[in-house]
């Protein structure tokens, strides 16, 4: 099947299959067309849409982004700041089909999207699979707090070498993966709570491209941390793992559950799933949680509460 790319948004590879319209209004209908023919073919009435492309190059809210009205017309315009994962997140609102936003993409963290899902009343979520290095921080961050140990530092580096780690060695990818990396450790410490413990924490996100490795990912964290009357410790973690088995079960849990959602009237953000994301999607005005013991309680008493 030919995809919707564009080379200004994931820099470092080459489409093999490119689908060509006049308009990215005409790329997304090609998509709606696609999704009928899908499901046609395969005899299924429902069905959910999770983004596990590339991780395309960083970018901000612009007007474009803000309505349904004025992200259509950038479509019919073909507007720069439209990415193709927006394309397709488009196109599966309109279809009626949950969307779910694997990468650290914008995609439907945007205005415009989020208002067509409840217009259209559909569930979407993200972003970014929670499954390697950010998952072992927020098992261990959430024990740190709990014991009051301080915290100095925490550097992490990882090697990739599949496609991931292709894309990734562009800058440009590098800053919107980073972007979503470092948000989870400064929320679940909560400086501002306690800054004589966590107030001049320094964290840096390494991600080196070395293609010997393939699918096997492997991470390296140091944390500089403080004990009783201040006395310095370290932690260190080697977490060697294969990324597509880490992503996979992430990925079937996140198709049932999301349909099950459906299926209970759920619509919108589903900020209950954030369990599953680096870079939980949560409503205007709602805080965002990172904790995964606490991710894990909203999941179960959402379910409770679904199920009656």
């Amino acid at each position: 099947m030919d995809g919707v790319f564009d080379k200004s948004w994931v820099r470092n590879i080459e489409p093999v299959k490119l689908k060509s319209g006049e308009s990215k209004m005409e790329l997304a209908k090609m998509v709606m067309d696609d999704i009928d023919r899908f499901m046609k073919e395969k005899e299924v009435s429902r069905t959910v849409m999770l983004w596990c492309g590339s991780t395309e190059v960083f970018t901000q809210l612009s007007e474009v982004h803000l309505s349904i009205e004025s992200f259509e017309e950038g479509l019919r315009n073909s507007h720069e700041k439209i990415s193709p994962s927006m394309i397709y997140a488009y196109a599966a609102i309109m279809k009626n089909i949950p969307f779910l936003n694997g990468a650290p993409n914008l995609t439907v963290d945007i205005p415009a999207l989020v208002s067509l899902s409840h217009e259209k009343k559909v569930a979407i979520g993200g972003k970014d699979f929670k499954t390697g290095q950010t998952l072992m921080k927020t098992i261990i961050a959430p024990g740190l707090r709990a014991r009051m140990l301080g915290v100095d530092g925490w550097f992490s580096s990882n090697i990739l070498g599949n496609l991931d780690g292709l894309v990734l060695d562009d800058p440009d990818s590098f800053k919107t993966k980073e972007k979503s990396k470092l948000s989870v450790i400064e929320s679940i410490l909560s400086s501002e709570e306690f800054p004589e413990l966590y107030g001049n924490l320094y964290h840096k996100v390494r991600i080196n491209y070395y293609p010997p490795r393939g699918d096997n990912k492997e991470s390296w964290d140091n944390i500089d941390i403080r004990g009783w009357m201040g006395y310095p410790m370290q932690i260190k973690i080697n977490f060697l793992c294969r990324d597509s088995i880490l992503a996979a079960p992430v990925c079937l849990d996140l198709a049932l559950l999301t349909d099950f959602a459906m299926r209970a009237g759920k619509f919108g953000v589903q900020e209950w799933l954030s369990f599953f994301w680096k870079s939980p999607q949560f409503k205007d005005g709602n805080f965002v949680i990172h904790d995964l013991f606490k991710q894990l309680d909203v999941l179960e008493d959402t379910l409770r509460k679904i199920m009656n």
